[in-house]
């Protein structure tokens, strides 16, 4: 079990930094906003010179320096095959922090704190390093060692793995071999894997395997950003704090439900990463499968991260398998040709830098799955995600059953209109139901209402690139957020047979949705078959 429980639920970062916040002695225990203070630690970052660490880690920390969550004894420590020296890494660290302010997207601020940023720069040292060389490792441990006498970091340490996914086994190894993943004298050793963890059912056990050598389960954190979202985080205390949802949170009141992450970017720069992995695996036993056992997933009987992650795994094993006449019916992919997305012009996938020009790989991936249990037998799941959509939106929605029509036969009412309850991940961060109320006038007409409730509007936000809840976790050693082996080998075994069937039959109408619409039309079918559809994107 994890030495942690996930006793709290937010990440509301302060706005503006306290100089206090920033002088913590790990004695303190507690920081300004009542979280545990992390523990004493070196993170060690590989991949320092790439864009994840860039754009989302180093911002992310960022964070918890103006949260006051690192205590003073923190080093961060980057290793990238880049030959720079550490002044260089901070320099170009600094330069991407101040292209965020007053830009867009998740992190875009109006300045940046000189303080905070001051406290993290002076914490930071550079380290040349090839990951296929043994050598490079216990020179990285000799630096570490260095650090827990300068720097106090108590021999405990955090690798972040923001590479290439052809790397881990290897990084992991090394770090293996060089005696870096033992923990002793209450030291702890933490290794944080990013996605893609595996590329079908047999690699991912693989990988598994491999990294099991070395490291024990409960070192590992597979780290998927979606789940560091208030929303996603909120969807364990809305049905579990609240004795108004979960009594019709199951197949006798609920029809159905949809998953949507819908982007308004292509690949970008990632056209070689695409071709070899697609919309169904970058997304869909991770990003999209951790939303539904969050929703799908049985009470736990505590926030410990065992009980938490065993609960949502028994989810994923039982979704049913799928043959594969069904992989080819109930799956439905796409791959966007050249279209207008929000007022620009874009150019069709198989034009994009580094991916084929008679490519078919999909970018846009639309399924029905069914959960084979007694609280959801009979009710479907439909899951999409694409890239090039009319509108960005990371969206639960769970439809409740369609009232009787008998009461209102004989008046003015038409149809009865769907109840829904909408949980937004991003943007704009909150919870919505929709219902009828009876329109004022003298005869009965009813019309939808929505009640709406945004994070914003109630609690103090700032601007977050959402792995600062993930990295703080890994550091205070809470697992609960973060998928165990069972659960990613759960994933590959529900999404396999849909490899499978599409490695046998290869799509004849490529490119065969416009960007910036809503997707294929073979999506809309897959929802009308069953005599619904799929709520607009907007």
């Amino acid at each position: 079990m994890s030495k942690s429980p996930r006793n709290y639920l937010t990440n509301n970062l302060p706005k503006s930094t306290n100089q206090n916040c920033m002088n913590i002695s790990s004695s303190s225990k507690i920081a300004p906003d009542g979280a545990p203070l992390a523990p004493p630690c070196a993170m060690v970052i590989f991949g320092a010179a790439g864009d994840l660490t860039k754009r989302l880690v180093v911002p992310a920390l960022y964070n918890l320096v103006k949260a006051g969550r690192l205590p003073n004894e923190f080093q961060l420590v980057g290793v990238d095959l880049a030959s720079k020296s550490t002044a260089e890494w901070k320099d170009g660290l600094t330069e991407m922090m101040q292209s965020f302010v007053g830009g867009q997207g998740a992190f875009a601020v109006d300045q940046i704190d000189k303080t905070a940023w001051q406290w993290l720069t002076d914490r930071m040292s550079y380290l040349q390093g090839d990951l296929n060389d043994p050598q490079a490792y216990p020179r990285l441990d000799a630096h570490l060692v260095g650090l827990d006498k300068s720097a106090k970091t108590a021999g405990n340490r955090l690798f972040y793995l923001a590479i290439a996914d052809r790397f881990f086994s290897v990084t992991v190894a090394g770090l293996g071999m060089a005696g870096l993943l033992t923990e002793k004298k209450g030291q702890w050793r933490h290794v944080v894997i990013e996605k893609p963890f595996g590329h079908d059912l047999s690699s991912a056990k693989a990988l598994n395997a491999e990294i099991l050598k070395h490291l024990q389960e409960h070192q590992i954190y597979r780290i998927d950003h979606f789940l560091g979202k208030e929303t996603v985080q909120n969807i364990m205390a809305l049905r579990f704090a609240n004795g108004l949802f979960e009594p019709m949170w199951n197949r006798e009141h609920i029809d159905h439900v949809q998953i949507t992450a819908s982007e308004t970017v292509g690949v970008e720069r990632r056209g070689r990463f695409y071709e070899k992995t697609g919309a169904l695996r970058d997304m869909m036993p991770n990003h999209m499968f951790q939303l539904l056992a969050m929703t799908a997933m049985e009470p736990p009987i505590s926030f410990e991260a065992d009980a938490v992650r065993s609960k949502k795994a028994e989810v994923i094993e039982a979704i049913r398998p799928l043959s594969a006449a069904e992989a080819l019916q109930d799956a439905v992919r796409g791959q966007y040709g050249a279209g207008t997305v929000l007022g620009k012009p874009v150019q069709a996938y198989r034009n994009e830098p580094d991916v084929a020009p008679n490519s078919n790989t999909e970018t846009y991936i639309a399924c029905k799955l069914q959960i084979d249990n007694w609280r959801w037998a009979g009710v479907p799941f439909y899951l999409r995600t694409s890239k090039y959509l009319k509108s960005r939106a990371t969206e639960i929605a769970i439809r409740v059953h369609q009232a009787p029509f008998t009461l209102f036969r004989d008046t003015d009412v038409k149809r009865m209109h769907p109840n829904w309850m909408i949980l937004r991940i991003q943007p704009d961060e909150g919870i919505g139901l929709e219902f009828a109320a009876k329109r004022p006038g003298p005869v009965v007409k009813l019309g939808n209402v929505t009640m709406d409730f945004k994070y914003k509007d109630y609690f103090q936000t700032a601007p977050n690139t959402g792995y600062e809840t993930l990295i703080y976790d890994c550091m205070i050693g809470d697992a609960t957020l973060f998928q165990r082996a069972d659960n990613i080998e759960a994933g590959w075994q529900a999404v396999q047979p849909i490899l499978d069937a599409w490695a046998n039959n290869a799509p004849k109408d490529f490119p065969n949705y416009v960007a910036g619409t809503d997707g294929p039309a073979a999506a809309n079918e897959l929802l009308a078959r069953d005599g619904r559809e799929w709520r607009p994107l907007t």
